[in-house]
């Protein structure tokens, strides 16, 4: 598959588009420095080609009661590709999990687990993932803070 190319004014759109998705169309248009109908034109094409794939809200967990973050590393007995399949597939069940990746190395899944309390993530712990099948160990560590919430892709990086 081909790798479609982006210009300078499409990555400048992406970027902004990261910053703020709910940016208006006007002040997109404004801050790449093209005008508003060839900008959303722009902004449908990088949708339909997949470069955006959605927006959402940056939400505050504390302030929704949802304090801790721990990340568990996650070995399975078998790697075999449908049983890391079913793994994942149950894992987009568990709505403590936030984040799942798959690594290689001596760790088969890194997930990101929020709940409310140390108590709730024992429960999700001991009733959901650690006996889930193929499940072989559960390493975990609890964040202590958050140190730089960027999300998305770093465009300074693009040459």
């Amino acid at each position: 598959m081909k790798k479609p190319r982006l210009d300078a004014t499409d990555t400048k759109i992406l970027t902004e588009l990261q910053s703020d998705g709910r940016i208006s169309n006007v002040e997109l248009a404004r801050r790449v420095g093209i005008s508003p109908p060839p900008c959303l034109r722009r902004v449908r094409a990088l949708e339909a080609a997949g470069f955006v794939q959605g927006y959402h809200a940056q939400i505050d967990n504390a302030l929704l009661g949802f304090g801790v973050t721990v990340f568990a590393m996650v070995g399975l007995h078998s790697q075999a590709e449908a049983d890391l399949q079913e793994f994942e597939a149950r894992i987009a069940k568990m709505p403590e999990v936030r984040e799942c990746y798959m690594l290689n190395g001596d760790i088969d899944f890194i997930l990101k687990c929020v709940t409310p309390d140390l108590e709730s993530f024992q429960r999700f712990l001991t009733e959901k993932l650690t006996p889930a099948p193929n499940v072989a160990n559960v390493r975990t560590s609890l964040s202590i803070r958050k140190s730089k919430p960027d999300a998305g892709v770093a465009f300074a990086l693009i040459k």
